[in-house]
């Protein structure tokens, strides 16, 4: 039976909004990775057979499938195809996942899935804000008595379900920047980080986003963003950033064929739907689900990247699942490193598959909550444990 392997998996930095990226084509940043996935491996692009991308924002830079656009930005043969998916913040962790079933099922022999976002580029929500029109159709509004799908009021509905406090969520922001921090000063992203030179002749090659020396009592005086008796403040929410990431995709005997070894194997690929007003309570349904599937317990996984969307998100799911708090972004997440919505999914697999391999853990599962009301899990193995 034939499986899906990860050979390697590369990130941009990720830098925050208006920051180190900001005149960066998100086209070119895309095929900066994909160049790097063929110069590490050393394998000729025209073994690929497609390349899957993610992207939320698909106006401006972003329209005309970038993941199309990348292909031939990167120099690589007219004759590889690209696409681009949208299934909101899992765009590009739903690309992992078609990319795996692609090579599972005999389509494809070598795959590319990645995804990139500009958020300094494509403010978040230009495609709404152009005049066509609102996505919600009156059918799907009298289905929720009118009630407006908001993320931030969807983060402020599970707090308030689970009982998460303010000072719960300005603590855990905290560390995840000095976990973050902790990660950068120890090399731990080294390995799946591209260096990515600036039209300025910079070389960028450190995520940018991190706050060293954040405190509970410095994040307790941002005000929450729907009103003084709220929780979700700018400092317990992700960051808004920019950042491309990709991933090749074969099957084992492939890459045996090509003397490459692989990072991990794509075990179980889920996806679910939920409540679209509370929205962001998917990541339990998925992670339940693909453990189900998988055959595993919640004890079999060493690691966990649970997108930190807003950190009602990560508190909801540690209350429901009872994981282990420190097996949950232990190099920090999108709160300190910030959340290229196109590009997390991907950004959050090869951050895992780095992480499997450094620490010897055989199993690791991400998840992340998206628009919408959906979430997707995957769960990886680590090949060489």
């Amino acid at each position: 039976m034939r499986d899906a392997v990860i050979v390697d998996a590369v990130r941009s930095p990720l830098g925050r909004r208006n920051g180190r990226l900001k005149d960066m084509h998100p086209v070119d940043l895309s095929a900066d990775v994909l160049n790097a996935l063929t110069e590490r491996t050393g394998i000729a692009p025209d073994l690929v057979d497609d390349v899957i991308w993610g992207c939320v924002g698909q106006v401006g830079e972003q329209a005309g499938n970038p993941g199309r656009n990348a292909v031939l930005a990167a120099g690589w043969p007219e004759t590889i195809p690209g696409t681009t998916i949208e299934r909101q913040c899992g765009s590009s962790q739903q690309a992992l996942h078609f990319a795996a079933a692609g090579v599972i099922a005999g389509q494809y022999d070598v795959a590319v899935a990645g995804g990139v976002e500009s958020m300094s580029r494509i403010p978040m929500g230009s495609a709404r804000r152009v005049g066509l029109g609102d996505p919600n159709s009156d059918r799907i509004k009298s289905r929720y008595d009118g009630i407006e799908f908001n993320q931030m009021r969807g983060a402020e509905m599970l707090a308030e379900q689970y009982g998460i406090d303010r000072g719960w969520m300005d603590a855990y922001s905290v560390r995840s920047h000095d976990r973050a921090a902790a990660a950068i000063d120890a090399g731990r992203f080294d390995a799946e980080i591209v260096p990515i030179e600036l039209a300025d002749g910079s070389v960028f090659s450190v995520d940018e986003g991190v706050r060293r020396g954040s405190t509970v009592d410095k994040l307790s005086t941002l005000t929450p963003i729907l009103g003084e008796d709220r929780y979700v403040t700018a400092g317990n929410a992700s960051q808004i950033s920019d950042g491309a990431s990709a991933l090749l995709v074969m099957s084992s005997e492939r890459a045996n064929e090509l003397g490459l070894r692989p990072l991990a194997r794509v075990h179980t690929a889920t996806v679910v739907g939920t409540d679209p007003v509370t929205m962001l309570a998917g990541p339990i349904p998925a992670t339940a689900l693909a453990l189900k599937r998988a055959g595993l317990s919640l004890s079999d996984i060493g690691a966990f990247e649970v997108n930190e969307a807003f950190a009602s998100v990560v508190g909801a799911w540690l209350t429901e699942t009872g994981a282990d708090e420190t097996l949950v972004n232990p190099n920090g997440g999108a709160i300190a490193l910030g959340h290229p919505l196109g590009g997390s999914g991907a950004r959050l697999a090869t951050t895992l598959v780095h992480h499997l391999r450094a620490s010897g853990v055989r199993y690791g599962l991400q998840t992340m909550c998206e628009g919408g009301g959906m979430a997707n899990a995957t769960i990886l193995e680590n090949l060489s444990v």
